[in-house]
């Protein structure tokens, strides 16, 4: 029988990747069961809805990112004060930052709402597929709420040393999303809408399921108590998982001007293949993401205990896995270019040419991305969020809007779909510079 992995062992290779294997798989199955959407959306109701779809995305994200910032940012404060040895205060604030959670939830949906015709408009919805970028984007995010909770309890869940339970609620919500999506879409016919309220009853899986676990006698780390909301750890949290809300303000940001140059070059097609394409980024970025979240708090605790010589072994380790990773995602997105694409667009002729060349292109990028998600991740255990969000902000915006928009002056359409690869080796590049320059205040190296 395997013993239990703590916060505070040493890791060898075999033990850190069982302890973040439930992260990846949770991270990958979340993206799985969004991809799924996708595909009933195509092949049932049409590349119109599915760009409709694919346009509205990046804001909804952007809501929900606000749960990743929460989750990181909070989880990163409770394992250091865990790593101090102080139960009671990682409680207060753990309870204090669902609180906060479940508030800020209810406000951006409201908002979100109310102001989705014009963000439709905003973000370049023609008039055919308005009425479905509308009607998908309100139906979601009247979930924000339990998309927020799922994407915090992810992170909380792993500082609890639970993480196959958040592995367990994942499956469970993404089961009942890929069942619905079938049902609604494949059987019902509802079209967008089906596909929006599959993702929101999956989401209430997710997020309802680790609260009522947290909220009753437990035997892990963490048990939500009775608390008050306190500004300042409230703000150090946001502070510190700011680089994760970045990321996800840049990504949307990012997706929203591939579209408009995508619609200026090659029109509703070009959406259609972007759409495709970050489908399956989604499931491979999942990957370096899981680890992230999976060895976040236990670089956290071995800060906040003052261990240098566990930091030095995680940091070795990660950056060694994350490289190996990059190269077999790489050659893996390559080679599935073709089936991968078939499978959303293989109906349309045009449109899977288009899709199967951009994506071979978009493959190489895959090789750094895992090392510059882990660094962002690795400052944020550190509780320096500064450094984190600037590594976040220049990978996924400066360098990508820079690429997207001067890239296609040379190299036309493919200038597009190489943008993400450049703004990564320059990306890989910062996040080096970083890792040098604070090696000498953190004893990482």
């Amino acid at each position: 029988m395997k013993t239990k992995i703590q916060l505070s062992d040493h890791f060898t290779y075999n033990k850190l990747l069982r302890f973040t294997m439930p992260s990846i798989i949770m991270m990958v199955f979340t993206s799985i069961y969004g991809v799924v959407d996708g595909f009933f959306v195509s092949n049932f109701a049409g590349k119109t809805a599915f760009a409709a779809v694919n346009l509205i995305m990046p804001f909804v994200m952007l809501l929900g990112g606000m749960g990743f910032m929460i989750g990181t940012g909070g989880t990163a404060l409770v394992s250091l004060i865990l790593g101090q040895n102080d139960r009671e205060k990682a409680n207060r604030y753990f309870s204090m930052m669902i609180y906060m959670t479940l508030i800020l939830g209810i406000l951006l949906s409201a908002a979100g709402i109310v102001f989705m015709p014009p963000v439709a408009s905003f973000l370049g919805a023609t008039p055919e597929m308005m009425a479905d970028c509308v009607l998908y984007g309100r139906i979601v995010i009247g979930f924000t709420s339990t998309f927020m909770l799922q994407n915090v309890f992810q992170s909380f869940l792993i500082a609890a040393e639970r993480p196959k339970l958040g592995l367990a609620a994942t499956i469970a919500a993404g089961v009942t999303n890929m069942f619905l999506d079938a049902l609604f879409v494949g059987v019902f016919r509802w079209g967008v809408a089906g596909a929006a309220l599959a993702t929101g009853f999956s989401q209430c899986i997710g997020g309802i399921l680790p609260f009522l676990y947290f909220v009753r006698p437990n035997t892990s780390l963490l048990r939500l108590t009775a608390t008050k909301l306190e500004l300042k750890p409230i703000l150090q949290a946001c502070a510190n998982g700011s680089s994760e809300l970045m990321s996800n303000i840049s990504t949307s940001i990012v997706s929203m001007i591939y579209n408009f140059q995508l619609l200026k070059y090659i029109g509703e097609n070009g959406v259609s293949a972007y759409g495709v394409l970050m489908y399956v980024q989604f499931i491979f970025i999942a990957i370096f993401i899981g680890y992230s979240i999976g060895s976040a708090p236990v670089i956290s605790y071995h800060y906040g205990a003052g261990n240098h010589t566990e930091l030095k072994n995680m940091l070795k380790k990660s950056v060694i896995l994350a490289s190996g990773a990059g190269i077999v995602l790489t050659a893996s997105a390559f080679a599935l270019a073709a089936p991968l694409s078939r499978i959303f667009v293989g109906y349309d002729a045009q449109l899977f040419a288009l899709t199967s060349h951009a994506f071979r292109l978009f493959s190489f990028s895959f090789l750094l991305a895992g090392l510059n998600i882990f660094a962002s991740s690795f400052f944020t255990a550190l509780n320096n969020g500064a450094v984190s969000a600037t590594i976040s902000f220049m990978r996924t915006l400066i360098f990508q809007t820079a690429s997207v928009l001067i890239l296609p002056v040379f190299l036309d359409v493919d200038g597009i779909w190489w943008a993400i690869t450049v703004a990564e080796v320059c990306a890989c590049i910062l996040s080096a510079a970083f890792l040098i320059a604070k090696r000498g205040k953190y004893h990482y190296m």
